[in-house]
């Protein structure tokens, strides 16, 4: 095997791993998954807490069903609503809503602790954290900051 699919395939692992231990924090704590966290993480990071549905899907590499999908039992449980755009309307919102900018502290606290305990000292320094992030947006990943 070659040491770029070797590499490739380690990395794909360790994302599976990391979506699994991040959701089962997320879902015993939350009742939410790390999709859904990060569906409600970017648009907290939109201007207003909300976006457009179709740049709300591509700013997560979804589709436009997808992120219907994702974002129909959010609105089920009130923390994301779909607004109409009062100028057009085609045009629909993904909103979070009070209960959801709350809730989300709250999920953003136990990622916060998940991500802490996944890189803990004294096995990640702070120089290793740097260096894979900035390998990881090499190949495209984007942190909380679309960066």
């Amino acid at each position: 095997m070659s040491d770029t699919l070797d590499a490739a395939l380690r990395l794909v692992r360790a994302q599976a791993a990391l979506v699994r231990r991040f959701d089962a924090r997320l879902s015993g704590l939350h009742g939410v998954s790390l999709a859904d966290f990060t569906l409600l993480l970017r648009l907290w990071q939109a201007p207003g807490g909300r976006m457009r549905r179709v740049d709300l899907a591509e700013a997560l590499g979804l589709t436009a069903s997808g992120v219907t999908r994702g974002l129909a039992p959010l609105e089920r449980i009130g923390l994301v609503t779909r607004e109409a755009d009062a100028r057009d309307a085609r045009v629909a919102y993904a909103s979070l809503t009070a209960t959801g900018r709350q809730r989300l502290k709250e999920m953003l606290a136990t990622a916060e602790e998940t991500a802490a305990e996944l890189f803990a000292a004294p096995t990640w320094g702070t120089e290793d954290i740097a260096q894979l992030s900035s390998l990881l947006s090499r190949l495209g990943g984007a942190g909380l900051a679309g960066h």
